[in-house]
């Protein structure tokens, strides 16, 4: 559960870099796209775990 806490934090960074640098925008939007993932990625398989 920690990895996951800290990919989340790494991603949501990238996309807050990536909108305060207006050439970076690209970079925004793939650490939104890995933020979304690695979120629903963890809700399954903690869902996974109580089964």
């Amino acid at each position: 559960m920690g990895i996951l806490v800290l990919l989340l934090v790494i991603w949501l960074a990238l996309s807050v870099l990536g909108f305060v640098v207006k050439g970076l925008v690209w970079l925004a939007i793939i650490g939104i796209v890995l933020f979304l993932a690695t979120g629903v990625w963890g809700y399954f398989r903690r869902g996974a775990n109580r089964t």
